[in-house]
């Protein structure tokens, strides 16, 4: 049974390690299906060479300052194999959302922060169990701290000063350090204040009947005199009433001045209805990160003025009837989800018929292979195993036994330390599989590297004699470290002709000194070439290439 927050294993390929995600939701689809929308981790295997770098480089901070305190360093007492096994057990939580099928879950596991103060040998006893202390970023592929900070100290709080003995003084000018904004003892009885504020909401909604923008966006008395009974319009005239010491009179003809009366607007006012709406699309994507929100929804809106409409749309009956949608709908979302134990063979089995692999769809439990070959389990060097399954690339032919297999597919590495997965660059290093595993030649007499098909280039005549007649125009060593850049031809033609300014002859004469001497020296050679049209040269340079009595010592 799997429920919300569970931490499991999901298998997305028969070959490749399980993901580890946690669910957040389970949602039937109109199949009948159910998915789950869950949480991403990803392995060190998942991310890149320089991000690991970084975060061995946090881990190694961690040590110093507990060396620093005095305290065992993290992995002081840890053998080269429990270091191995434990970079399998780190993970990186992400902000990253995905739905996956149900039926793909294949077991729980559990996921904790990194506990500084426990043990990390615990976390090696435990099936399952992996730990966490860094967020990573796929998309802009950054790597963030996981856990808050106990701010003490002068930085983030307040030096409290002794006490002060009875009838000492601080000598502190309370003028210059606060503003008095009301006065609890001020001559007026509390139903003159009362009367004064209703005053005051009648003057706000009169000020609202005058104004065009609020007569469209409030039409009716009802709307505009609730608006003018909010907050803004009470303090308002509160602070009116203080500043001219609780004058009625006069704070009355401040409300009402010359120019008409005067309006109070707050943030519920002021936004349009498409704003709302806008803020409350970019409420339900990013929550309560209102610099998000401002930043990608709204723009033109300061982040006070946000945070204030916040504050004023939790009032409002459009928020309690959301508020109720979503209780309703989380109500009526699957609370748990049974899938039932995964038993189907997996495509990566083999087994071993007469000291040959071939893939099979099961063995028996109580039967033990040996490897054929003399190949043994890549990971923990065992010659027997109840089943085999193939591992790495097909032409390698490695092998894992049973546990070295679900050490494989639960923990994403091998059970003993070797060079295959030393931390090295994608794009550099030792060569890896389509699957992200490395390549390993495990004492195989066959060769690892794959051959590559060869070819010849073959040069005519011409280009042979072109070489040796014009090596001051062709620099070859140049233009083989440049083979995208094309040779002049134009200029070597023109370097040929002035090497050797023979005058033409004609093909009928050539073709008769080629009869009547079937051997030619390479410079009577090149003088008839030279002396004839490129394309006829070309022409009777293949004709000489078939001729079997013509030897050139080129």
């Amino acid at each position: 049974m799997y429920r919300v927050g569970d931490y499991v294993f999901f298998e997305n390929s028969s070959s490749n390690p399980y993901l580890i995600r946690r669910i957040e939701e389970l949602n039937k689809t109109a199949s009948g299906n159910v998915e789950a929308k869950v949480v991403c981790f990803y392995r060190r295997r998942d991310i890149s060479h320089s991000l690991i770098q970084l975060a061995d480089k946090h881990a190694k901070d961690l040590e110093e300052e507990k060396e620093e305190e005095k305290e065992s360093p993290l992995e002081a007492e840890l053998t080269d194999k429990q270091k191995h096994q434990l970079r399998h057990r780190e993970l990186f939580l992400s902000r990253q959302y995905e739905s996956l099928p149900a039926t793909h879950i294949r077991g729980k596991c559990s996921v904790a922060l990194l506990n500084e103060t426990e043990a990390v040998l615990s976390y090696l006893d435990k099936e399952d169990t992996f730990f966490y202390s860094l967020v990573y970023d796929p998309t802009q592929k950054t790597l963030l701290a996981d856990k808050g900070e106990i701010r003490v100290g002068p930085r983030f709080q307040a030096d409290v000063p002794d006490m002060l003995q009875e009838g000492e003084s601080d000598e502190w000018d309370q003028s210059k350090l606060e503003e008095k904004l009301w006065d609890p003892d001020c001559p007026l009885s509390s139903k003159q204040i009362d009367q004064f504020l209703v005053v005051a909401r009648a003057v706000g909604t009169f000020a609202r009947a005058l104004d065009c923008s609020s007569s469209v966006r409030q039409p009716s008395l009802h709307t505009s005199a609730a608006a003018a009974s909010r907050d803004i319009t009470l303090f308002h005239a509160m602070d009116t009433l203080h500043r001219h010491g609780y004058d009625l009179s006069s704070a009355l003809s401040v409300l009402v001045p010359s120019g008409g009366p005067v309006l109070c607007r707050d943030e519920m006012e002021e936004w349009s209805a498409s704003e709302a709406a806008m803020f409350e699309e970019a409420l339900e994507k990013y929550g309560k990160d209102f610099n998000d929100i401002r930043q990608d929804f709204l723009p033109w809106k300061s982040l006070t003025s946000i945070i204030e409409y916040y504050y004023m749309w939790k009032t409002t009956d459009r928020y309690v009837q959301q508020k109720r949608l979503k209780a309703a709908e989380a109500e009526s979302k699957l609370k748990q989800v049974y899938i039932p134990t995964y038993n189907k063979p997996n495509p990566n089995q083999i087994s071993v018929t007469n000291g040959k692999m071939a893939t099979v769809n099961g063995a028996g439990p109580g039967a033990y292979h040996a490897a054929g070959g003399g190949r043994a389990c890549e990971s923990c060097y065992s010659m027997q195993s109840a089943q085999w399954y193939s591992w790495g690339p097909p032409n390698m032919q490695c092998r894992l036994c049973v546990s070295c297999w679900m050490y494989w597919k639960k923990y994403g590495g091998l059970k003993m330390p070797s060079r295959a997965e030393e931390p090295r660059s994608r794009g550099h290093g030792p060569r890896q599989s389509s699957h992200m595993v490395p390549v390993r030649n495990s004492g195989s007499p066959k060769s690892s590297t794959k051959t590559k098909q060869a070819f010849l280039l073959q040069a005519t005549r011409l280009t042979k004699l072109a070489r040796h007649m014009c090596r001051d125009v062709i620099r070859l060593r140049r233009a083989a470290r440049r083979p995208f850049v094309p040779i002049n031809c134009g200029a070597i033609k023109a370097e040929s002709t002035l090497t050797c300014p023979y005058r033409d002859r004609p093909l009928s004469q050539s073709y008769g000194l080629i009869s009547i001497s079937p051997t030619l020296s390479p410079s009577l050679l090149l003088f008839i070439c030279l002396s004839l049209p490129l394309s006829i040269s070309l022409s009777l340079s293949l004709s000489l290439s078939v001729t079997s009595s013509l030897h050139l010592p080129l």
